[in-house]
């Protein structure tokens, strides 16, 4: 509130201005009165805008107070007697977002709508997950009448790979009336960004603060020492007038690391091959920021480098508690809790103790002993109530609110995080540490960057409570202070689009608006405003390739003939040999186990790999109810009885003959094993020996054809027989690289005003093949433009996935009727589940019964025929589908207990409940999309199922609604 004090502290020009502007702007002036602090320029300027009429794209730091001005965005709209949607990215945001509204306007007119969960849905204000809301566009729901703000939070998600798409859509699908109000952090294209949205949306206002509230201070832990990592003031402390552009680095830091080269092996930044010689390229990032060599040369731990327990106790020491520690890596924030709570560290007095448990208590009330026998529910609580926790995506949610609200209130001194917490709730803290700079992003050890640095740090700082924030990087072998400077220096975050259209995209747009308007749209995205603007720097980038071909080609020619023409012969061939080992390399294990499960007694087979590499004649196929994966009996040609698995068929065998298996064969009677090597011996002596005779052939006939006429080409042209051919086609092949990026460059040229729609015409065209989009059914012969959703793509639209349309025809080809609960749970979990490579099944990976693998046959078998016919229109395909959680699913609705299943799976709780829950999405899907009734009957029952104990569960603090089962993903009719 506006302290009456202060304005007879104002001069009278001051004390006129601030009245002309509570004139000019009555509704901000009342808002800004609500708080007990002064509103920033940038929320006042920002709000401005929004009073008066315009949109608003406003980027500033974390924790800067960007969300005021989509409260008052909210405000406005209850002033006005319209409705105001406020978007987050993730369901926790939207919880949070809920309840702080909830405080300010009342329960009456606040609501909730997530994936699960419709609460109050018709109020003034809900607040929802992006991607309920285009599902209400796409819906035409009346739930958008009246409808004046929509707040899109977070809303530099648009460049997540998979989720980001929604956004766009969003922002291109509104109507022209509503006012969008996006929120994001600082990014260093805002221009860029704001701008487009003036495009799509109309006006738009853009503000930009990079200034943060709190100051925040830069250091680096070495040792027990927390040394300044500049010289002077951090660049990030400055917040009146420019920061220096290239501040000097703190000389003690210099020192340190020159000294460290004199105890630590010289090539700390370079871990040594087997050769004992440096590697040329380090395999641990770029090797600036250390880590590669944690071990000096006697093996123990670097006197510089602390421990978990000596960097917690020197954040004490510092008065820099409450902490959040980056870790990138769920095993090392669970492993760093029990290292802390080992050394015997206690942060927390009997009275917050006496609060933790409270807290706890009521996050787990209604789960039983088992399950939190089963969650570790005993060790994460231990660690709670000492102050220490950690947070990560492979917890249960409601553990994770658990630290969440506990460290909010200041209870929990210390939380160990993956970087998923920089991007979520807000869990503001005075430090935060970078255990490392480098971390693995799925395929190899990289560099943080400088956006990645500035959304990490950005949560150190906390407004209202401390008076400056600290940034804290520890010390790793081989560090170097200075790129670390530079790192702490720069605040670049792109934003990137990441549009793609998609199936379900597709039939929905068509559906509602026609195939014409629909491309029109999509040529509104963010990646085609990008794509576009990037077309002068492509021409740049081949008029430089023009001039290397010519000198390359010169280089290449040869007297014997056209070397460029014998180069793209040998091009072809490459490329055509490539597609067909692609295309066999994803059908060869269901083949190998398809071959398996065909195979009977006294068949003569060429065992591929193994121990048992040769011929053999099988003495029992090894087919059983209990398990979906054959283990077959095996005679060897060395008269060793074997049992073969699916790991000793990397590709399909054939069966070449037969001899007779008496039915009571015995193994282990000597007797029968000769009789029956003696005929296996005579029978094989009627064979070719040649194992190449009988394998199965590598590609289909027309491509083997096709290759065998480039090649019968490639050595009748006259530079075969050149002596220097190898270093001529080597200089040709070159070029020809070079020709192919002009190629795509042009492409990409040619196309820039349709890019998204060029692949959106590709998608209609597979949906068109597949009977998904149709001529209409007054003028059968209508061009493709005028086709409209059918039947089939009607059902499609209600399918949110990504392998949305072959979700589609399992459910047209009738793939998914007959399962009972727990076999149809597998199977849907195949189209969801990607295996991490952490992943710790103690099993191999397999369906759960012989009829679920039979379905999983057919179900590969359909995304085969989808991947051919997106070959075939240039488009990317789909995942294949993945049977890593297809028994876990199965074994938790037919209501095994949650320490099985997550024994058996190896998966966390945190992650078993995630895909659990997306199987229970897609089950919903299913629901709403069949018209058969049976099928329909079994989702509901797999959703009844899997909805118990840990994955139903709700925290006692926060109030379950009502109307849970209702959803607006299952909602979406065309």
């Amino acid at each position: 509130m506006t302290d009456p004090r202060d304005l007879e502290e104002l001069s009278a020009a001051d004390r006129f201005s601030r009245f002309r502007q509570r004139q000019a702007s009555p509704a901000l002036a009342d808002f800004a009165d609500t708080f007990a602090f002064p509103l920033d320029e940038y929320q006042l300027e920002a709000c401005r805008a929004v009073e008066q009429g315009s949109g608003v794209l406003v980027a500033a730091p974390t924790g800067a107070g960007k969300t005021v001005v989509g409260e008052f965005a909210v405000h406005l709209a209850l002033l006005q007697g319209r409705k105001a949607f406020y978007t987050t990215p993730i369901k926790a945001l939207s919880n949070q977002k809920y309840a702080d509204l909830v405080r300010r306007h009342g329960a009456e007119n606040v609501g909730l709508l997530t994936g699960d969960t419709s609460h109050n849905s018709e109020a003034p204000v809900v607040v929802m997950t992006t991607e309920v809301l285009r599902n209400m566009i796409y819906a035409g729901s009346r739930t958008l009448d009246n409808l004046g703000y929509v707040v899109m939070d977070e809303v530099h998600y648009l460049a997540d790979r998979f989720r980001g798409p929604v956004w766009e859509e969003v922002i291109i699908g509104l109507a022209d009336s509503v006012q969008v109000v996006a929120l994001s952090a600082t990014v260093s294209n805002a221009e860029e960004f704001g701008e487009w949205l003036g495009e799509v949306r109309g006006e738009m206002a853009l503000v930009v603060s990079e200034r943060r509230p709190v100051p925040l201070f830069q250091h680096v832990l070495v040792g027990r020492e927390l040394e300044d990592l500049f010289a002077d003031v951090a660049p990030t402390a400055v917040t009146d007038g420019a920061a220096p552009e290239r501040p000097d680095v703190n000389p003690r830091l210099l020192r340190i690391a020159k000294s460290e080269t004199r105890e630590v092996r010289d090539d700390a930044r370079r871990p040594r091959g087997r050769s004992g010689k440096g590697k040329k390229r380090a395999g641990y990032g770029s090797g600036a920021y250390g880590g590669a060599a944690h071990r000096d040369r006697e093996g123990s731990r670097s006197r510089l480098v602390p421990s978990r327990a000596m960097m917690v106790q020197s954040l004490q020491r510092a008065s820099l508690l409450p902490a959040i520690v980056f870790v990138f890596s769920r095993l090392g924030c669970d492993t760093a809790v029990r290292q802390v709570l080992g050394s015997g560290i206690s942060l927390t007095n009997g009275r917050e103790r006496a609060e933790l448990t409270d807290i706890a208590e009521a996050s787990v009330a209604g789960l039983s002993p088992d399950d939190l026998d089963a969650l570790g529910y005993h060790e994460f609580l231990e660690g709670l109530l000492r102050g220490v926790a950690a947070h990560h995506a492979g917890m249960l949610p409601a553990l994770k609110e658990c630290v969440e609200q506990a460290f909010v209130r200041g209870l929990v001194k210390v939380v160990f995080a993956t970087e998923t917490l920089a991007l979520g709730i807000n869990m503001p803290a005075r430090s935060v540490v970078l255990e490392k700079l480098v971390k693995f992003n799925g395929e190899n050890h990289v560099d943080i960057t400088p956006g990645e640095y500035t959304q990490l740090t950005g949560r150190a700082g906390r407004r209202g409570i401390d008076v400056e924030g600290h940034a804290v990087v520890q010390w790793a072998p081989g560090l170097d202070p200075r790129a670390v400077a530079g790192l702490a220096s720069r605040r670049t975050y792109p934003l990137r689009s990441s549009f793609r259209p998609t199936y379900n995209m597709a039939v929905n747009l068509v559906g509602s608006v026609g195939r014409v308007r629909a491309r029109t749209l999509l040529e509104q995205s963010f990646a085609q405003f990008q794509t576009d603007r990037a077309v002068v720097g492509m021409a740049r980038n081949q008029a430089r390739n023009r001039r290397q071909i010519a000198s390359l080609m010169a280089e290449a020619e040869c007297e014997r003939g056209d070397f460029a023409e014998y180069a793209r012969l040998r091009e072809r061939i490459s490329l055509a040999e490539a597609e067909a080992a692609r295309d066999r390399k994803s059908d060869k294990r269901a083949e190998a186990l398809q071959a398996l499960l065909e195979l009977r007694p006294g068949d003569l087979i060429r065992v591929p790999a193994g121990k048992s590499t040769g011929w053999a004649v099988v003495i029992d196929p090894g087919i059983r109810k209990d398990r979906s994966e054959p283990t077959p009996t095996v005679l060897t040609e060395e008269r060793h009885v074997r049992k073969l698995s699916l790991v000793d068929f990397p590709v399909p065998t054939t069966v070449v003959g037969r001899v007779r298996v008496p039915k009571h064969f015995d193994v282990k009677q000597p007797s029968a094993r000769r009789s029956l090597a003696a005929a296996f011996s005579s029978r094989l002596s009627e064979l070719d020996p040649d194992p190449s005779r009988y394998r199965r052939p590598g590609m289909d006939a027309e491509r083997r054809e096709e290759i065998g006429r480039l090649r019968a080409e490639l050595q009748a042209h006259p530079c075969h027989r050149c002596p220097d051919r190898d270093a001529h086609a080597r200089l040709a092949e070159r070029a020809l690289r070079l020709e192919r990026d002009n190629e795509q460059i042009e492409s990409r040229v040619r196309r820039r005003t349709s890019g998204i729609a060029t692949q959106f015409d590709r998608i209609c065209q597979v949906l068109g093949a597949l009977g998904y989009l149709v001529p209409p059914a007054a003028a059968p012969e209508a061009e493709l433009d005028e086709w409209v959703v059918g039947e089939a793509g009607r059902m499609l639209s209600r399918i949110y996935s990504q392998l949305d349309l072959v979700t589609a025809e399992c459910i047209r080809r009738g793939l998914l009727d007959g399962l009972d609960a727990p076999q149809l749970a597998a199977v849907l979990s195949t189209l969801v589940y990607e295996s991490r490579r952490t992943d710790g099944t103690r099993f191999t990976p397999r369906m759960p019964d012989s009829v679920s693998e039979e379905v999983m046959t057919r179900v590969r078998g359909v995304w085969r025929e989808v991947s051919r016919l997106e070959r075939d229109a240039r488009l990317e395909r789909g995942p294949e589908p993945d049977v890593g959680f297809a028994r876990a699913a199965a074994q938790w609705t037919s209501g095994r207990p949650l320490g099985d299943v997550l024994e058996m799976t190896g998966l966390t709780a945190g992650d078993f409940v995630r895909w659990v829950r997306q199987v229970l999405d897609l089950a919903d899907q299913v629901a709403g999309a069949t018209t058969d009734d049976e099928l329909r009957a079994t989702c509901r029952e797999v959703v009844a199922s899997m909805r118990r104990g840990v994955v139903a569960f709700v925290p006692d603090e926060e109030e379950e609604p009502d109307d849970l089962d209702e959803s607006w993903e299952d909602r979406t009719p065309v």
